[in-house]
């Protein structure tokens, strides 16, 4: 039996298979080392993970390998989520590897082949893929000084645009009907209460709902997508490769960024909304 699962900063899908046969899928909140303790991880795979779903497919079976890819897994933080998931499910016999999750990117879209590839979730990343591993990373470095393109970045500049006016004044409305927010409890969710980044993604819905409706709105996602490709992908120097993505973003806002590709002149390849068909394929 193989585990492969994908982690986000705001959820994460677990798929068990057998001989490339799916058996069964779950999803949990996302895993990040980077941003949560070892008490929150470990309630996180204890709670949520270890369900009858996947205790029940691993009975009876002597070996289980797991391929875990997640944001936030540097070198050092990767070992440490490897001993959590190891401890929490040494019971089940299950051995996991730990990676990030750009290389996961980078297996999922492109195989053993070389190109660019990109994520575009509640964060941002980019990496140059030789075929076998990472060449280059230009450093995303998180929603506060980078991540252009992400679906935090965009929930912050879409909160920019509509309290200091430059975004409609019936797009504030609307929004903060939606949210159930005022001015000053979006204030408080952003700068006292955890989690800002997954806040700030939840947004992205409320944004493609009428992205191709309001003009200024889809110059908005169009300019963050052109900051990605110039501050992220340029550095890369080889537009002979394709681009391609995995996420959320990438998928729900395709047309845009397609469109900002052409301003950048970037050629994109693939574009999936998850790694997981991609990774499967990778290993069977």
């Amino acid at each position: 039996m193989t585990i492969i699962a994908d982690s986000g900063s705001t959820k994460t899908d677990w798929c068990l298979c057998e001989e490339g046969r799916v058996v069964a899928t779950i999803q949990t909140q996302g895993i990040n080392p980077f941003h949560q303790t070892e008490e929150t991880i470990r309630r996180i795979i204890h709670d949520e993970l270890c369900s009858p779903v996947f205790f029940n497919a691993l009975i009876g079976k002597d070996k289980t390998e797991g391929f875990f890819y997640g944001s936030g897994c540097t070198e050092s933080k990767a070992l440490l989520l490897r001993s959590l998931l190891n401890d929490e499910l040494a019971a089940c016999g299950v051995t996991f590897e730990v990676y990030n999750d750009l290389l996961g990117a980078a297996r999922a879209l492109f195989g053993k082949t070389a190109g660019i590839a990109c994520i575009l979730g509640t964060g941002a990343n980019s990496c140059l893929y030789d075929g076998n591993g990472i060449a280059s990373n230009t450093p995303p470095l998180g929603y506060i000084l980078g991540d252009e393109g992400s679906g935090a970045v965009l929930g912050r500049s879409f909160l920019n645009g509509i309290f200091k006016g430059w975004l409609s004044a019936d797009l504030r409305d609307e929004f903060l009907a939606w949210v159930s927010l005022d001015y000053a409890g979006v204030i408080d969710r952003i700068y006292r209460q955890p989690m800002a980044n997954r806040f700030l993604a939840s947004i992205v819905p409320f944004i493609s709902k009428y992205v191709n409706e309001k003009s200024e709105l889809e110059m908005m996602v169009v300019e963050n997508f052109c900051s990605f490709f110039r501050l992220n992908i340029a550095p890369y120097q080889r537009k002979d490769l394709s681009v391609s993505f995995i996420g959320g973003v990438a998928n729900a806002f395709e047309f845009q960024l397609r469109k900002a590709a052409d301003i950048e002149q970037y050629k994109i390849g693939t574009i999936k909304k998850s790694p997981l068909d991609g990774l499967i394929n990778y290993y069977f």
